[in-house]
């Protein structure tokens, strides 16, 4: 199975279509934080519009094609660039989405925003692979790689199906920002500015194998030399390239992968916390144990005992009115002031 598909198989990811903006100049938009969770994402479908610099940085304009994610769900402020006062905009309740609207003239931005779910903890890891801001361009251009050709298609279907109260179109508009997600990492991994961490590691044909068999084969006791070997290059070279592309070392990624894999089957199996440990690798059940905690900040059966069912689906959110949940686009979005802890780090690979 390639590292992606292995690594949504390993952290599910769901999406969700919340809002399409159809706005005239002047609009402003203000959200987030949203859910501790969620990773928040907006399609520029028609327009154009600019995000205000995050971190202190530049403004960001974005084009229509373009599809920003934002990782690290900071708040963010989006805009005409105009500096007149927001026209007031208005949320209307459809069948199977909100549409919110101003009576602003000119170029009119069209615009899909939504969310993407990651139970945790397995939302704190992927963060922290994907950088804050991540953007890509959904074109049908000469030249464009064939994801972004495939994409562009996607976000034409999700508006299509945005514009219509059609039977079924709140599940099929999920669906799509589900697959919209994969695409997006695919796309931008293809690049070649790919953005540090798990995208330009993946997308360096010299480093793809290592990657492959970390994801693949995590319980293997793998060393430094035996991921050199499989990419052709000195061991010295290997952790150069790990560090500068990802930012962390082989050892980090393989535990990073073995520790999801633990918390998965702590949650949805019945097998002992040896047993456990055996299948993700550890001979020994006290190494994997001083691992876990490290790790998670707790034990596993503490782990476990916080998994037990509550009723409660990770993946939804509080019903709640549109203006409520959703705020109000013209002025400011919802607001969780909550952020994810950090783990610790992993012992090295053996030499």
């Amino acid at each position: 199975m390639d590292w992606l598909s292995r690594l949504f198989e390993m952290m599910p990811v769901r999406g969700r279509l919340d809002l399409r903006c159809s706005y005239g100049v002047p609009w402003r938009i203000e959200q987030g934080p949203s859910e501790a969770n969620e990773i928040p994402y907006h399609a520029v479908v028609g327009g154009s519009a600019l995000l205000e610099g995050l971190a202190g940085g530049k403004p960001l304009r974005l084009e229509a094609g373009d599809i920003l994610l934002l990782p690290g769900n900071p708040r963010h402020v989006m805009h005409d660039g105009s500096g007149a006062r927001a026209k007031p905009a208005q949320n209307h309740q459809h069948l199977n989405l909100v549409i919110s609207e101003n009576a602003g003239r000119g170029e009119r931005l069209d615009l899909l925003c939504g969310h993407f779910a990651i139970a945790p903890p397995h939302d704190r890891l992927l963060r922290s692979y994907l950088p804050p801001r991540l953007v890509v361009h959904a074109g049908t251009h000469s030249g464009q790689p064939e994801t972004a050709t495939q994409l562009a298609g996607l976000v034409s279907l999700m508006r299509s199906e945005a514009a219509d109260d059609q039977l079924g179109g709140c599940v099929m508009l999920n669906a799509l920002s589900t697959a919209m997600f994969a695409l997006v990492l695919r796309l931008a991994s293809e690049t070649e500015d790919a953005p540090r961490g798990i995208l330009a590691l993946a997308g360096h044909p010299r480093l793809a194998p290592a990657v492959a068999a970390l994801f693949n084969e995590p319980a293997r006791a793998w060393s430094l030399p035996d991921l050199a070997r499989l990419c052709n290059m000195s061991r010295a070279t290997l952790a150069r390239q790990f560090q500068e592309k990802l930012g962390r070392s082989p050892t980090d990624l393989l535990t990073d992968i073995r520790m999801t894999l633990a918390a998965n089957e702590l949650k949805n199996s019945s097998l002992s916390t040896g047993a456990v440990a055996e299948s993700v690798g550890y001979q020994s059940e006290a190494a994997f144990q001083r691992a876990f905690k490290g790790h998670m900040g707790i034990t596993p059966a503490q782990w476990r005992r916080t998994q037990e069912p509550s009723g409660r689906e990770v993946f939804a959110r509080p019903t709640a009115p549109v203006d409520a949940k959703l705020a109000k686009t013209a002025e400011a979005n919802t607001s969780d002031k909550r952020r994810p802890a950090k783990g610790s780090k992993a012992p090295s690979l053996a030499e």
